[in-house]
């Protein structure tokens, strides 16, 4: 079975998948969300197309999360799409773009589709992101851009204010753009924002898709300078605005982000706890980052000789835990890993702890 098979099954049993494989979050949402999405379709708000600049208070609540004010952003329909938007807008054929391997592969695709190239560095190693050290040795007179996921997906790993600021002087120094992918920040308490050092050329990848559980909604955002911004608007598909329950939710969540962060949090610390300890059970398993600054991680496997799909695929069919296998995040190092996230209930994880141990006996027999 391959994986888009995987994903086809997973849906369709989706109240009893433990859904550990994309790094959403099933956790319960807060009820003042629900509430806003309920009032919304009750008020028949989705007759009328949305105010292009998003619903009354949504972008203002987003900069103050973000503690920025001399910004401007375009909403987007999630997260990645805001990537496309910038990669579009900023390059042309035969440009580079300095990311990483592991990574989101999909914006590595994004940059292709601008006839441009993605130089994926090798983080597969401690420290587990793209130090400023390894950065100038990968930037080339192509390069245009550099892209950084903090904290990262799939390693959940987190760049350190010394490692950020070091970033944005190499983009500085070369007159790079900088893309800080932000998707994960609400989990990592120590967080730094690439802005702080280089606010003239960075753009902020911002999703409501992971902490506040909305990723089905699809609302996200790309932030930056207004001139900047500016330019991007062009390659904006999205006239006729934003998704306008999804908009509602996101209002929502960020109002009430101090109510129910703090329990995102403390339940992702739980369960990376939890699948420690069952990695440990297993000969050879092994996990690179611990602990994750995000609500996923990597298992490694290359020890046990045991193919990551194989385990996809043996969890998810024999006992209803879906995971991800490395391929998907990863050219060099797929055949290596298992990402499983843990933004789930205490219930879903204990499944996890006991399938998992069990999965990778049967296979390495």
């Amino acid at each position: 079975m391959t994986s888009k098979d995987n994903f086809e099954f997973a849906h369709a049993h989706r109240k009893e998948v433990a859904w550990m494989s994309q790094n959403t979050n099933t956790l319960p949402v807060h009820p003042a969300i629900l509430d806003a999405i309920r009032a919304s379709a009750d008020e028949q708000e989705f007759n009328l197309y949305p105010r292009k600049a998003g619903v009354v208070g949504l972008s203002e609540a987003i900069k103050e999360d973000l503690r920025l004010d001399d910004v401007e952003m375009i909403l987007t329909n999630g997260g990645i799409e805001g990537e496309y938007i910038a990669t579009r807008a900023l390059l042309k054929a035969g440009d580079e773009v300095l990311s990483t391997d592991p990574a989101f592969l999909p914006i590595h695709d994004q940059v292709a589709m601008a006839g441009a190239h993605a130089i994926e560095a090798d983080i597969y190693r401690a420290p587990y992101v793209l130090t400023p050290e390894h950065a100038l040795e990968s930037v080339t007179p192509r390069t245009k851009l550099l892209l950084v996921i903090d904290p990262n997906n799939p390693l959940g790993s987190g760049y350190s204010r010394a490692q950020i600021a070091g970033l944005a002087e190499i983009a500085r120094d070369r007159g790079l753009w900088l893309i800080d992918d932000i998707t994960y920040r609400d989990f990592n308490a120590d967080h730094v924002l690439a802005t702080e050092f280089y606010p003239e050329k960075t753009l902020l990848s911002y999703s409501f898709s992971k902490a506040p559980g909305l990723a089905g909604m699809r609302i996200g955002a790309i932030l930056g300078p207004p001139a900047a911004i500016q330019s991007l608007r062009k390659y904006d598909t999205n006239v006729l605005g934003v998704n306008v329950l999804a908009q509602r939710a996101a209002l929502a969540a960020l109002r009430t982000k101090k109510a129910w962060l703090p329990g995102v949090r403390r339940t992702c610390e739980r369960n990376q706890e939890t699948i420690r300890r069952t990695v440990a059970k297993v000969d050879g398993a092994s996990l690179p980052v611990y602990p994750s600054k995000a609500n996923m991680f990597v298992i490694d496997l290359a020890p046990t000789g045991v193919n990551p799909e194989a385990v996809e695929e043996r969890l998810l069919l024999d006992h209803l835990v879906h995971t991800r296998a490395g391929s998907y995040l990863s050219k060099k190092h797929g055949g290596k890993f298992l990402r499983v996230s843990f933004t789930v209930s205490d219930a879903d994880c204990a499944r996890f702890a006991q399938a998992f141990p069990a999965v990778m006996d049967k296979l390495a027999a």
